[in-house]
């Protein structure tokens, strides 16, 4: 058996950018060995479960609603809040550190430009995401959110159309859903605001699984991009979605071939290299030989 990787693994810049937000902020007076000012996010700061927990247990918090803390530090998640709720931020006495993701800010922004100008606003991606939720409030909720071709028909076309997507969507469910409004409306205006790092990690996984026998997606469960990327390999190689080293099966790498292995864009490293480990553990037959350069680019302990 021989293990190939995708040359892009473990966090993207937006995640990379939150985590080291996260973690810059004192938790504990280190003089005293007490608590400094309590820091919290509303939501997991980023869709990986494993990753949040190891930033509460450095003293980031995570909770449900506003009313659960009056004085403190509140960190805004990788995908953002809705406008209504940092309104009442800004009543509040908490101090605000936005972790928003520069590509979900300028998503955003781009909503709230076309609402004011007119355009009916389309959002391609998934309703219930937190992202998207966000994206929704910018556009003042009068916006569209159209999850498959299917969706198109349910919009209203009176108005022109200006389409914008939830960042960790398909390049190819986007490009197909603006095909059809194409043929809906031609008053419409485009921005393709897939995260250029997402996209790049769906096409590279595509040909890695053309190239395996067996995939193995790494990353959160509740992770749009991670989900995207195992629908992605799913239909090319026989690939399976784990969010840690423990849910391997012995019986998948019976037969030898070739395993490809890629992750998530919340997926931390620590957690990528644990799996990675106990695929050499568990298979004796399995080649030393490292494909496309994870294991260069930061060696294996």
């Amino acid at each position: 058996m021989r293990l190939i990787f995708a040359k892009k693994m473990g966090f993207c810049s937006g995640v990379r950018r939150a985590i080291s937000l996260a973690q810059s902020i004192p938790t504990r007076d280190n003089k005293k060995g007490t608590v400094a000012t309590p820091v919290y996010t509303l939501g997991p700061l980023i869709h990986n479960p494993q990753e949040v927990k190891r930033l509460e247990r450095l003293g980031v918090k995570v909770i449900s609603s506003l009313n659960q803390i009056k004085t403190g530090t509140l960190i805004v998640p990788s995908h953002g809040l809705p406008q209504s709720i940092l309104k009442k931020i800004e009543k509040t006495r908490l101090k605000l550190i936005d972790a928003t993701c520069p590509f979900v800010k300028r998503a955003q922004l781009l909503a709230k430009s076309l609402h004011e100008k007119g355009y009916h606003v389309v959002i391609v991606g998934q309703k219930s995401h937190p992202e998207v939720i966000s994206l929704l409030s910018f556009a003042n909720g009068e916006a569209s959110v159209v999850e498959t071709p299917g969706d198109v028909g349910k919009i209203n076309t009176s108005k022109k159309i200006g389409v914008i997507s939830q960042t960790t969507q398909s390049v190819e469910s986007f490009e197909k859903i603006v095909r059809r409004l194409k043929i809906k409306n031609k008053r419409f205006k485009i921005h393709n605001t897939i995260c250029k790092e997402t996209s790049q990690r769906q096409k590279e996984a595509k040909r890695l699984a053309e190239k395996a026998n067996l995939m193995i997606v790494i990353g959160g469960k509740n992770s749009a991009n991670t989900t995207r990327l195992y629908n992605i390999c799913k239909k090319v190689a026989r690939t399976y979605h784990i969010e840690l080293p423990e849910k391997l099966r012995s019986g998948w790498f019976n037969k030898k071939g070739v395993v490809g292995i890629t992750s998530g864009t919340s997926t931390p490293d620590w957690i990528i290299k644990s799996v990675i480990k106990s695929l050499f553990r568990s298979s004796s037959d399995l080649s030393e030989r490292l494909d496309d350069g994870y294991t260069k680019r930061e060696k294996l302990p």
